[in-house]
């Protein structure tokens, strides 16, 4: 525990929502929902304003259109979501060599190391810096918290919600705490919340008084220790600024199950070439490549096969998840597929022919199989963090098809344009998608720092209407149409 604040939390508000209202002007102070549009898509995240009508993270979308039926609901676009992180790190890189980024919007920062605070007024005066600096890069606003611990910073970037900053001098913790729900505590969910609801106790002020001894009574030794440490406000854990990526992985579900054996091959095919491209992006390569099955019944079964050496082949990545399928029994129907690399290594295996003939044999093929819970994903995914969800289980196309990063290729060959996604018409300029079906397309044309934009409606095959890359939210603006 630190004698000054210098441990700076920050934690983007709603931040796929806010990006999609600071890219699309018309929906500035309107109910925005980013997630899965499919009848199985699920919430990644709301804006303030859907927030009020009950949408949350993790909700069905189906759920969400019921409580909100005049929300805008968009698919989720994470090549801009991580262009905009990347420069909210960068900012924070610039305080001090210590940031640990816990999702794509939300990081802690050790102000001390980077020589940027030492004490209570130059930590805040730091804080309010960086608010001010993320606003201007990004237009986008985020909440800090600054304290003498990790736990403590978390609670106040939360208790600052939305766009402002709290600090916690040392010596208040205890009082700041006591009110608080003890599920303001990092490790107490709805389960341990209710079991310590059923003994009476419900706020942290409670919790330490019950003292430690009963709390290791009634949730175990290791639970119980640490609750009650947290309790009275007590966290010693340091800010680590690099954390090993364990995997890279990719998956998508389906609207509608998989049955037909060919499709299926494909979709784990087009699994394993996405995920070589995340693998590459990340500056490594792996030696385990993992098949994921998720089956009409909700089990989910696991295939993985070592390979002799660490690869980022495609072709290699491939043929390996293929032999994986052909033992899995898909006969049922296929809900999700997902193919991801472990093992994961920063060079390569030269003789990639050697492995891909030799793998299955001296492996044995599938070594790992279990089943998973709903919605589980494999340790350490690279790329998509943050709020809750990296590719929205549910966030597949209506025809079963891939999560539809705006712009994609797969919009442009099927002439599919999902909720969100970014066009670019040769006469109006770019815009986005609000809607399309019965052979029509509907494109708002607007981008962002223009005023909203007018709307028109197209054949969904007009050869001048083409997916486009996201625009940046700052720095660059083309004319409005």
């Amino acid at each position: 525990m630190r004698a000054a604040p210098t441990i700076l939390h920050l934690d983007m508000d709603a931040f796929y929502a806010s990006v999609e209202q600071a890219s699309k002007p018309s929906l500035r102070g309107k109910a925005v929902i980013v997630g899965g549009l499919g009848p199985r898509g699920v919430v990644a995240t709301a804006s303030y304003e859907a927030r009020r009508f009950g949408v949350h993270s993790a909700m069905p979308t189906a759920q969400a259109r019921r409580l909100c039926p005049n929300g805008a609901y968009l698919i989720p676009r994470f090549s801009l979501y991580r262009e905009v992180s990347d420069l909210v790190m960068g900012l924070l890189r610039e305080l001090s060599p210590l940031v640990e980024p816990l999702s794509l919007d939300e990081a802690f920062v050790d102000l001390e190391a980077g020589g940027t605070a030492f004490d209570s007024a130059s930590a805040r005066a730091t804080g309010e810096r960086l608010r001010a600096d993320i606003a201007a890069a990004t237009g986008l606003s985020g909440s800090v918290g600054l304290a003498g611990s990790k736990m403590l910073a978390k609670v106040a970037s939360e208790e600052a919600k939305p766009a402002g900053l709290l600090v916690i001098e040392p010596g208040t913790e205890r009082e700041l705490l006591a009110p608080m729900s003890v599920r303001t505590l990092p490790g107490v969910g709805p389960a341990t919340g209710e079991h310590l609801r059923r003994a009476g106790i419900t706020t942290v002020g409670e919790l330490a008084e019950a003292g430690e001894d009963e709390l290791v009574r009634m949730v175990g030794k290791a639970h119980g220790v640490g609750l009650y440490r947290m309790a009275l406000g007590l966290d010693d854990r340091p800010v680590v600024a690099e954390r090993d990526a364990k995997s890279v992985s990719v998956e998508d579900t389906f609207d509608v199950d998989l049955h037909d054996r060919v499709r299926i091959r494909f979709e784990v095919q087009r699994l394993a070439d996405r995920c070589v491209g995340r693998l590459r992006a990340s500056g490594h390569s792996g030696r385990t490549i993992v098949l994921k099955v998720r089956r009409y019944d909700f089990s989910t079964l696991t295939r993985s096969e070592t390979l002799r050496g660490p690869t980022d082949d495609p072709s290699v990545v491939r043929e390996a998840a293929a032999r994986l399928l052909e033992g899995v029994d898909t006969t049922g129907g296929v809900r999700l597929l997902g193919v991801g690399v472990t093992g994961l290594a920063d060079y390569t295996q030269e003789d990639l022919f050697a492995q891909v003939l030799g793998a299955g044999a001296e492996e044995g093929g599938a070594v790992a199989e279990g089943v998973a819970p709903e919605g589980s994903a494999p340790e350490g995914d690279v790329a998509d963090g943050e709020e809750g969800a990296g590719e929205p289980d549910g966030a597949g196309a209506a025809a079963g098809g891939p999560v539809a990063e705006a712009g994609g290729p797969e919009a442009a060959a099927g002439r599919h344009w999902p909720a969100g996604s970014d066009v670019r018409h040769a006469l109006y300029g770019p815009g986005w998608v609000q809607g399309s079906g019965v052979g029509r397309v509907t494109v708002r044309f607007e981008q962002p720092g223009s005023p909203p934009g007018r709307v028109r409606t197209f054949r969904l095959d007009d050869p001048e209407l083409e997916s486009s890359d996201p625009l940046p939210l700052v720095g660059r603006a083309e004319g409005a149409a």
